[in-house]
């Protein structure tokens, strides 16, 4: 078992500030391409369950330190400990953490710049939305390893085609942020000087609107798209409902009605 990164380094692995609502996350291991260790994704897990109970939480973004976004998970540690009971709880660690993303009330953003690969590629497709710069690059490249990028293959397909998604996992080839645009891999592509800014523009819409209304929304958005037609529908149906008796969206209709700006409740 390898040493506690956080044992050898100075530096934390995950930076976190927050401000007007909006928590930033910053994978900090920069002299690795932001790699998934471990710890990283431990720290990773912590701090998304510590801001999902944090109602002054409103929006997370989630971005990479120095020349890259991610480069997945840490190839030379997974090396380093070949036993099957290693590697089946490392990607149970990974997929939990995927998973939090999409159940924690908060929208999260994706801020990528560099390269977003294998599991950093999983982790810009798990995210709810995804700014990237125009340098960005994109690929699920363990093929290239002789791995196949099986876990990143379930977030990869739920945001792209089958077609452009199997091309991407049996080749290993990047596609650059144009092309992940096109593909719906990621909302905006924009200038690196101009990326922040964007992120802020995003971050502060979703903020601005009633938080009840955005995490019953982002719950219902997750579960439906498992179920058939009518299973979805039914759940829509109630989610609305009781989304529709709440005072948030009694005050945003009567708003709506006499043609004034809503005073929304405060939260809880």
């Amino acid at each position: 078992m390898n040493a506690p990164e956080s044992a050898s380094t100075a530096e934390p692995l995950l930076l976190s500030r927050a401000s007007a609502g909006v928590v930033h996350l910053t994978l900090n291991r920069p002299q690795h391409f932001n790699a998934l260790s471990e710890q990283m994704l431990a720290e990773l897990g912590a701090a998304l369950d510590r801001i999902a109970s944090d109602g002054s939480a409103r929006v997370v973004v989630i971005g990479g330190a120095g020349k890259a976004f991610c480069a997945g998970h840490d190839l030379k540690q997974m090396r380093a400990n070949p036993r099957l009971e290693y590697y089946q709880r490392l990607f149970a660690d990974c997929a939990q953490v995927m998973r939090r993303i999409q159940t924690m009330p908060q929208p999260v953003i994706a801020r990528v710049h560099g390269i977003a690969t294998a599991a950093g590629c999983q982790l810009v497709a798990t995210c709810d939305l995804a700014v990237a710069a125009t340098e960005a690059s994109f690929a699920v490249s363990g093929i290239n390893t002789g791995l196949f990028c099986s876990s990143p293959a379930v977030a990869l397909t739920r945001n792209i085609g089958r077609k452009p998604s199997f091309e991407m996992l049996v080749t290993g080839e990047f596609i650059d942020a144009a092309r992940a645009l096109a593909r719906g891999l990621v909302n905006q592509v924009v200038p690196l000087s101009d990326l922040d800014d964007a992120i802020a523009r995003l971050s502060a819409k979703i903020a601005a609107k009633p938080p009840l209304a955005v995490s019953m929304g982002k719950e219902l958005f997750y579960r439906q798209l498992e179920m058939g037609i009518d299973a979805a529908y039914q759940l829509a149906g109630q989610t609305m409902a009781c989304n529709m008796i709440d005072d948030v969206a009694q005050e945003g209709v009567d708003a709506f009605i006499n043609k004034r700006s809503p005073n929304w409740p405060s939260p809880g």
